[in-house]
């Protein structure tokens, strides 16, 4: 298995992915075509403050990472959240994700990490808390591009 950088020309097979991945129980918003042609571009040189990586064995794709660089006022340092994570179900449970949290962790090891997922998902709280991640008891509050601010 290898991890490498994500590449214009893996756009379909991420996108693909993405659509996968938007559509399950991971992720509550569903995402569009738009978003995720979006994410790819900017992932792929589109954007300072994100990077893309896709998981592939044989030389084929069978997962991708995305990373975004913030700062965090509360913790006072740089920040890398750990945006996305997907690895196609019949290559799940082989320590892929968990190679992608390590090598993410040495490539910027004075940084925080943050991260998001559902509560029920136990697989993957599992994994996150074994790396030392902790809940945050917060509720998140989101305003999207378009949408009129003070308007209610």
């Amino acid at each position: 298995m290898n991890i490498r950088k994500m590449r214009r020309d893996d756009k379909d097979a991420v996108i693909k992915m993405m659509r996968e991945f938007y559509t399950s129980a991971a992720v509550i918003t569903i995402g569009s075509e738009e978003i995720f042609a979006a994410n790819v571009h900017n992932c792929t040189g589109g954007s300072n403050f994100v990077e893309g990586f896709v998981f592939e064995t044989g030389g084929k794709v069978i997962g991708y990472g995305i990373l975004a660089k913030s700062y965090s006022t509360e913790f006072g340092g740089e920040c890398i959240w750990i945006e996305d994570i997907f690895v196609e179900a019949e290559y799940r449970g082989q320590g892929i994700g968990s190679e992608f949290i390590r090598r993410v962790a040495e490539e910027y090891p004075d940084k925080i990490f943050r991260l998001e997922t559902e509560k029920d998902n136990s697989a993957a709280m599992t994994c996150y808390k074994k790396f030392g991640f902790k809940e945050l008891p917060y509720t998140e509050l989101i305003l999207t591009r378009g949408e009129s601010i003070g308007k209610n």
